[in-house]
C-alpha cells in the first residue's frame, strides 16, 4: 500500500492574504486543549488512476491550500495533510483509512471520489467516530440512508445533478430524453433520478443504454441513442468515458442530427480534454467555475500557481470543505467528530463569497449553475470554456430534507 505523506509547506505562506479568515467565536478554546494528540490531522483519500484530473493531486494542493489560510495552525495547534491513492477500490479505500483512522490518529477525510468508496469509507469513519468531509463521491445516499452525524456532503450529488438539472434543461432544450449511463450504482443512481425528473416535467424516457466502466468504443451505445429520437442525450458517466463518449458523438453526427448533449457529472479537466471543437453546445451542471466572479478566481489563481491548471469542482469543493472544518474547530474548540460537525452545521458557509449551509442530514446546500460550453471562436482565453445559462437555487437543486431518508435518531 503506498501511503503518500506530506506535511503543509511554509513556502506558501505569501500566498495567504488572498482569503481571510472571520473572527473564530469567543467559546473556542484557546489553548488548544480540545484537539486530540496534539495535531489536526487530515487525509485525502483519492484517485490517482482515471480520475487523476479531477482530484488526485490537485485535491492536495487544494487541502493543503484551506490549511494555509490558517497560517498551517489551528488553536495554536499544527495542521497535518497526508494523502493516498485508493486505486477505485472500496476494500483498499477501507485499509488506508482504517490505518489511518486506529494507527495514525486521523481526524478527517476529504475528497472519497467514486460512490461505493464515499459510502464504504464514510461508513468506517461513522463507525470510529472520525469526521467525513466528502468532496468527490457524488451519491445521495450519503445524505438519504447513509447519512450520518459526522458526515457532510461537499459535492453536487446524483440527485441535484439529474432532478435539479433536468428540470431546467426540460424547459429549454427538450422533454424527451436518452440516457447513455455507466453500469454501476452511480449510474443506476443517475438514471432512475433523471427519469423521475424527465416525467415530473411532462417530459418523456425515450431508452437507457449503459456501458461498462472504462468503455472506450462507445459505438453502439451512441447509434442506440441516435435512433431513439429523443432531442436530449444525457451521458452519466466520468472522466475518461465521458471525454471518449463526447468525442464519438460528432463522429455519429448527433450534434448535426439536432440532438443536445448534456453531460451529468462533467469536470472543466474533462471539457480540456475533449476540447472546444467537440464538446460545444454541451450542457452541464456544477457548483464552481473558475471564472464565475471574484470569490471564484481567487481561488483558482492560488490554485493555477501551483498546478498550472484550473481547478475542478472536485479540488474547489475540497478546500471549502477543509476550509469550514477548520473553522469550526477553531470556533468550537475541539476536532472531536460529533461536537466538530455540529459546529459546522451552526456555521454559515462561505462557499468561494457566496452563501450556503449544512443541513442536519449533511448535505450541503449552495446554488447550482447551468453552463453551456462555448464554441472555439467565443472563448477568448485559456481555459475560458463555460458560458452560464441560469442559476439553480439550492432549495430547488437539491432533494428536500424530509423525502432523503436520513435517520440520525437511529
Amino acid at each position: 500500500m503506498d501511503l503518500v505523506r506530506t506535511d503543509v509547506s511554509r513556502r506558501w505562506a505569501a500566498r495567504i492574504a488572498a482569503v481571510m479568515l472571520s473572527t473564530p467565536l469567543v467559546h473556542a478554546a484557546p489553548d488548544g486543549s480540545g484537539i486530540s494528540d496534539g495535531v489536526v490531522r487530515i487525509a485525502v483519500l483519492s484517485d490517482y488512476g482515471s480520475g487523476r484530473d479531477l482530484g488526485g493531486p490537485g485535491s492536495v494542493t487544494a487541502a493543503k491550500l484551506a490549511a494555509e489560510d490558517f497560517h498551517n495552525k489551528v488553536l495554536g495547534k499544527p495542521i497535518e495533510i497526508i494523502a493516498a491513492d485508493h486505486q477505485n477500490k472500496p476494500d483498499v479505500a477501507v485499509g488506508i483509512a482504517r490505518q489511518w483512522f486506529d494507527v495514525d490518529h486521523v481526524d478527517a477525510v476529504t475528497d472519497l471520489a467514486v460512490s461505493s468508496v464515499g459510502l464504504a469509507v464514510a461508513g468506517l469513519a461513522t463507525q470510529s467516530n472520525r469526521t467525513a468531509l466528502v468532496s468527490g463521491a457524488a451519491t445521495s445516499d450519503l445524505t438519504g440512508d447513509k447519512c450520518s452525524p459526522v458526515i457532510t456532503h461537499w459535492a453536487d450529488d446524483t440527485y441535484a445533478l439529474s432532478a435539479g438539472l433536468v428540470g431546467e434543461l426540460s424547459r429549454r432544450v427538450g422533454k424527451e430524453w436518452f440516457f447513455v449511463a455507466v453500469d454501476y450504482s452511480f449510474g443506476t443512481a443517475m438514471v432512475k433520478d433523471a427519469s423521475r425528473a424527465v416525467t415530473d416535467n411532462g417530459g418523456k424516457v425515450t431508452g437507457a443504454v449503459r456501458y461498462p466502466f472504462n468503455t472506450t468504443d462507445f459505438s453502439s451505445f451512441l447509434l442506440a441513442a441516435q435512433n431513439s429520437g429523443a432531442k436530449v442525450v444525457a451521458l452519466a458517466g466520468t472522466g475518461a468515458d465521458t471525454v471518449n463518449a463526447v468525442k464519438q458523438t460528432h463522429e455519429f453526427g448527433l450534434q448535426q442530427g439536432g440532438q443536445t448533449i448534456v453531460g451529468m457529472l462533467t469536470f472543466i479537466s474533462d471539457v480540456h480534454s475533449i476540447g472546444l471543437r467537440d464538446a460545444q453546445g454541451m450542457y452541464i451542471a456544477s457548483q464552481y467555475y473558475w471564472d464565475d466572479d471574484d470569490g471564484t478566481r481567487t481561488f483558482a489563481k492560488r490554485f493555477i500557481e501551483i498546478e498550472k491548471r484550473e481547478p475542478t469542482k472536485l479540488q474547489a469543493a475540497t478546500y471549502a470543505a477543509v476550509r469550514h472544518y477548520l473553522k469550526a474547530i477553531e470556533a468550537g474548540g475541539s476536532d472531536e467528530a460529533k461536537a466538530v460537525n455540529a459546529e459546522m452545521r451552526k456555521l454559515p458557509v462561505d462557499f468561494f463569497g457566496r452563501p450556503a449551509h449544512i443541513r442536519k442530514d449533511g448535505r450541503v446546500v449552495y446554488d447550482l449553475s447551468l453552463y453551456r460550453v462555448k464554441k472555439p471562436e467565443e472563448s477568448k482565453y485559456p481555459w475560458d470554456y463555460y458560458q452560464r445559462i441560469a442559476v439553480i437555487p439550492g432549495d430547488q437543486a437539491f432533494r428536500p430534507e424530509e423525502t432523503g431518508g436520513c435517520k440520525l435518531d437511529k
